[in-house]
């Protein structure tokens, strides 16, 4: 499922298409995604203008001039395509096998007013548009207790010892509650902790003093989790099975990647020795060096 990093690379694939321009028509090929799309999508949607597209957690947010919001995301499967008034086709956002265009995975065309066209296509459909009001947006259900964001200053390391202090699940599992961080994703978590040498097994609780004050391995990990998001973002998100860029590329921080995925292989860290292990925790693959993440 694409993470953090490949939204972000959607988003601003599809920012300067959509900003400033109206929907003139959309074609809505199905009745649902992974939910049932919103009553009369379509026609609530003609004639709207996109006035800003921002990103909460792996939610692209569309703002409209009516004062709703174009909630989408891409579940497991969906992609975005642009085809081009001038005629040019582009694609952003594929997660490490490139899946073939069939056309009925295909369930929603925006057409814009510049005769530009933004589809959407879904083979697994586990997607979600829906339309909320802008007001009522933090209470929805979808966001409603949504943690900080990653790439905020509201990360910090004194906000994050505050909220490990006495957790007894792993540092992992932790990281992985959206309630805690938004956004952030099996991949991230595992590269972030070997940034910090930190082993996924530690518990959460010990990377704050009793006060709840940070300990030097809670700034080394908000700073690893910064880092790492910022690089993978740099390098248009990670392509591990369907992700694609809204111009049809790879993202290419997959070959990047320290730990996730290498079990087996010789660690990386300069002078450690040691070799990257796969263990399960909370039914998802982590990768970690045992020899130098403590």
């Amino acid at each position: 499922m694409p993470e953090l990093p490949e939204v972000e690379t959607v988003r601003r694939g599809l920012e300067p298409v959509l900003v400033g321009n109206a929907f003139a028509r959309v074609e809505q090929r199905r009745p649902d995604l992974r939910f049932p799309l919103p009553k009369r999508f379509g026609e609530r949607l003609q004639g709207r203008t996109v006035e800003a597209l921002d990103r909460r957690a792996k939610y692209l947010l569309a703002r409209l001039d009516d004062g709703e919001v174009l909630v989408m995301h891409l579940g497991m499967t969906g992609r975005f395509s642009i085809d081009h008034a001038n005629g040019a086709v582009a694609s952003p956002g594929q997660f490490a096998h490139e899946q073939r265009k069939v056309p009925k995975h295909e369930h929603v065309v925006f057409h814009l007013g510049d005769g530009t066209a933004v589809r959407y296509s879904d083979t697994r459909r586990f997607g979600i548009m829906d339309l909320v009001p802008a007001k009522a947006l933090e209470s929805h259900a979808l966001f409603k207790g949504l943690g900080v964001e990653p790439l905020d200053d509201g990360l910090s390391t004194e906000w994050l010892a505050s909220k490990l202090k006495g957790k007894a699940t792993s540092i992992k599992a932790a990281l992985l509650d959206q309630r805690l961080i938004a956004g952030l994703g099996n991949i991230y978590v595992c590269e972030a902790l070997y940034r910090a040498g930190i082993s996924p097994l530690k518990l959460a609780g010990s990377l704050a003093t009793k006060s709840g004050m940070p300990t030097k391995k809670t700034e080394t990990l908000v700073e690893g989790i910064k880092a790492v998001l910022m690089s993978a973002i740099k390098a248009g998100g990670s392509s591990l099975r369907d992700y694609r860029h809204t111009d049809g590329r790879l993202g290419r921080f997959q070959h990047r990647f320290k730990v996730y995925g290498r079990e087996g292989k010789p660690c990386q860290r300069k002078g450690c020795g040691g070799t990257v292990r796969r263990i399960v925790q909370g039914g998802r693959s982590t990768f970690y060096c045992p020899t130098c993440q403590r």
